[in-house]
């Protein structure tokens, strides 16, 4: 009923080889596509959290987050951090560090532009009055207000589970068996408070287009570079490399 890690393995070669074989058109679109999606994700967490933020709300939030990765995953999409897992195949000799790079780059140029364009339409939507329009500029200026090496430590800790997650799902043979193990990788991650640079990119522009006080400098140098290092730390680096050491050579 499930694969072996060892077979997970050679299921994300596989996928490594097939994400650096895209055109650069497909994997622009489907990075739009994937920054909407998992922009989605961070629309309801809001939403769930504009009241009070209280252990419940926030694992209410927590628990519809994921909807997000699962249909990055199962509709078809190009998400960065997820892809970071492409170093499997790099380390199996299948793909070049070029190649690789190339796919990182326009997916997370992709990624970028569907989540700002989405936290543009969810800005202009009428969905954010007062108290929710509060509550998103006060998660943007959080965010953009966090001290660098935090949002290293933070982004490492999130791809971990990020990257686990579609590694996790590929071990189900079952539509079913994968949603569950997508959810609660994901679900945790929101929940214990680490740091998603794809996310990121809906959380602080959404409070800036509502007027949030952050420039796109403490957005950029605040936030997302360092939470993008931390998230090619933990999902690029460590567990594949773990994973390779332990199940491929």
């Amino acid at each position: 009923m499930i694969n072996t890690p060892k077979e997970i393995l050679s299921i994300w070669i596989n996928n490594g080889k097939n994400k650096a074989a895209l055109s650069p058109l497909k994997m622009i679109l489907l990075g739009i596509l994937a920054g909407m999606f998992i922009g989605f994700g961070c629309h309801v967490f809001v939403l769930a959290t504009v009241s009070e933020v209280t252990a419940v709300t926030k694992l209410i939030g927590a628990a519809l987050f994921p909807v997000g990765l699962m249909m990055v995953i199962f509709c078809g999409a190009e998400l960065f951090t997820g892809n970071n897992l492409m170093t499997l195949a790099l380390m199996n000799g299948d793909i070049t560090v070029t190649q690789m790079l190339k796919n990182w780059g326009l997916v997370y140029l992709g990624n970028l532009i569907g989540s700002v364009l989405l936290a543009f339409l969810l800005a202009k939507s009428g969905l954010y009055p007062e108290a929710a329009a509060a509550r998103a500029m006060a998660v943007a200026s959080s965010k953009a207000a966090m001290p660098f090496a935090e949002a290293v430590i933070r982004g490492i800790l999130c791809n971990i589970l990020v990257v686990l997650a579609c590694w996790f799902q590929a071990g189900a043979k079952e539509m079913a068996g994968k949603i569950l193990a997508v959810w609660f990788p994901i679900m945790l991650f929101v929940f214990a408070g680490f740091e998603h640079s794809v996310a990121n990119m809906t959380y602080i522009p959404l409070g800036m287009f509502l007027g949030a006080d952050v420039s796109v400098g403490a957005f950029l140098l605040g936030n997302l570079i360092p939470v993008t290092i931390g998230n090619l730390i933990g999902g690029a680096l460590f567990i594949p490399a773990v994973y390779t050491l332990c199940y491929q050579k």
